[in-house]
């Protein structure tokens, strides 16, 4: 009976809290699909109406285009990064090992709108121009330390005396790292890639102070929030937030096959 109890007690709760997160969601959703401008439940005529306008917006075409331009190259540059500083947080003893591994982490713990505000200020002191560029630089910044972490996890997991048994055949360290340290990293890294991408996509501080003129999708959505709202506001929301899923369950069904490879 009491095990019944227990049951029950952690299923409502999960539902509670499946529903707490995912009920804005769903208003958003229902909100775009409304014919009229301005929400209300319930919703008395349905059109996708928004959804047509916001995909013929040329307006629209370039802010996501910047988003998944900035994303990209944030998710590049942060994993290879990212993979070597992984090793060198969790694998190989050096000294200043315990200051490095403190620094790495401070960034994570900084807030984003001070960040922010301090590199714009420090772009503006240098003279650099903010763009669509310094973001990437901006995001880089914050979330380089996670995707470190993430890594680093995996790396605490693999058995060193892999390498070891490779430089015993002859190989090099090249070769080790090529065909030994890296496939037993790659899920590591394919988790880290998905972090990067879509904390990249989806940040709004680091955005707001560092892109200059261009704008993102987080940006528009706010500026659009805060004076002009028109239901294109749910509908690109409702978008960006289904195609980060889509990304979402594709890198987690990739990193189940990685794992299953790298435990084979």
């Amino acid at each position: 009976m009491g095990h019944k109890r227990t049951n029950a007690a952690i299923w409502s709760w999960t539902l509670f809290v499946l529903v707490a997160i995912y009920l804005p969601i769903v208003c958003g959703a229902l909100a775009s699909f409304n014919k009229s401008r301005y929400f209300g439940f319930p919703i008395k005529t349905y059109s996708t109406e928004w959804w047509q306008k916001t995909l013929d917006s040329i307006e629209i075409g370039m802010i996501v285009k910047t988003s998944i331009s900035i994303a990209l190259l944030v998710t590049v540059f942060s994993v290879v990064i990212a993979t070597f500083g992984a090793l060198a947080f969790a694998r190989y003893e050096w000294k200043g090992r315990k200051l490095y591994q403190k620094l790495i982490l401070l960034p994570i713990f900084f807030p984003q709108p001070v960040l922010g505000l301090a590199m714009l200020l420090g772009f503006n002191a240098v003279g650099i121009q903010t763009s669509w560029m310094t973001a990437v630089f901006a995001h880089m910044i914050w979330i380089v330390p996670v995707v470190t972490l993430v890594i680093a996890i995996q790396v605490y997991g693999f058995d060193p005396s892999l390498e070891e048994a490779a430089y015993d055949l002859g190989c090099s360290r090249t070769q080790v790292f090529r065909e030994v340290t890296l496939p037993l990293l790659w899920p590591g890294i394919w988790s880290g890639m998905l972090f990067a991408f879509l904390l990249s996509w989806s940040n709004f501080p680091l955005s707001l102070y560092t892109t200059g003129a261009d704008s993102t999708i987080p940006e528009w959505l706010y500026a659009k929030m805060v004076a002009g709202y028109t239901p294109m506001v749910p509908a690109l929301g409702t978008m960006a937030t289904l195609g980060a899923a889509g990304l979402l369950l594709a890198g987690g069904l990739v990193g189940i096959l990685l794992r299953r490879r790298a435990a084979a």
